[in-house]
């Protein structure tokens, strides 16, 4: 089959899937996917479709301000929802912390979505997320929320393809996470932690790096960059200002991953 046609044919089912909700609320982070999941509703639904953000010390603000500008683009209404505290099952960070969070997480969302009178959550998993070590989606499975791009069968490229078909800046960003993953299993979370992540990948991003992570073990910064950028790193200048600036920041030894960034490397520990 033309694989043009297929995707048509892929993006035609998931509106006709949205549409049939009546009305609809996008669990939406600023990612690809929920950013292409928020076009798809409101092209589907119009008004009838809302997006709803969890505020957490877990969300970078880059990625905030990433979520308003695609809401604005799109025209959906945007609704965010603060949580200011780390509850203790996500705190204490075991190894099935994704779930807790994302128990926590939609239950947030789905109350907001009952209050505007809507019944159905969709999040924007898609087909190449049942790959990895993803105990998220069991939450998804117990709190009954609707995964429409894995029901039509949408993989991550396919994702991306039609965002650039729409013009959604979204269609090339990097890969990314909540901040919460970038500390081992086992290693307690705290705001401290994260807001100390947060600033140093911030470093890195405004030094044009476009694919990284900077993993915290303790007093340790672990930095994992994309293969094609690591040679970016050989360079006096930028590793004498990585190193004190990271410092800065409070921790004490920074270090660099020699394969580069691979997605998902904090759970080998499992």
């Amino acid at each position: 089959m033309n694989e043009s046609l297929d995707l048509d044919r892929k993006y035609q089912r998931l509106l006709e899937l949205i549409a049939a909700q009546g009305n609809a609320a996008v669990a939406f982070s600023g990612g690809v996917d929920s950013s292409f999941l928020c076009k798809a509703a409101s092209t589907a639904l119009g008004k009838r479709a809302v997006a709803i953000t969890i505020v957490s010390p877990m969300l970078p603000k880059s990625e905030l301000a990433c979520a308003q500008d695609i809401t604005a683009r799109v025209g959906i209404e945007h609704i965010l929802v603060e949580e200011a505290e780390i509850e203790e099952e996500v705190a204490a960070n075991p190894k099935d912390r994704c779930y807790f969070c994302k128990k926590l997480e939609f239950g947030a969302i789905l109350k907001a979505a009952a209050e505007r009178g809507i019944g159905t959550v969709l999040d924007g998993s898609n087909m190449d997320d049942l790959g990895d070590y993803r105990p998220g989606l069991q939450a998804l499975t117990e709190l009954h929320i609707m995964s429409p791009l894995r029901e039509v069968g949408l993989h991550k490229a396919e994702i991306r393809d039609l965002s650039r078909r729409f013009n959604l800046p979204t269609w090339d960003k990097p890969a990314f996470a909540c901040l919460a993953s970038r500390i081992p299993y086992g290693e307690r979370i705290n705001r401290e932690k994260l807001a100390r992540v947060e600033k140093a990948e911030d470093t890195l991003r405004s030094l044009g790096f476009r694919q990284f992570r900077v993993r915290s073990h303790e007093n340790i910064a672990r930095i994992e960059v994309a293969p094609n950028e690591r040679s970016r790193f050989f360079s006096e200048a930028i590793l004498d200002s990585v190193s004190q600036t990271l410092k800065s920041f409070g921790f004490v030894f920074v270090a660099l991953e020699m394969e580069g960034y691979v997605m998902g490397s904090m759970n080998r520990a499992l």
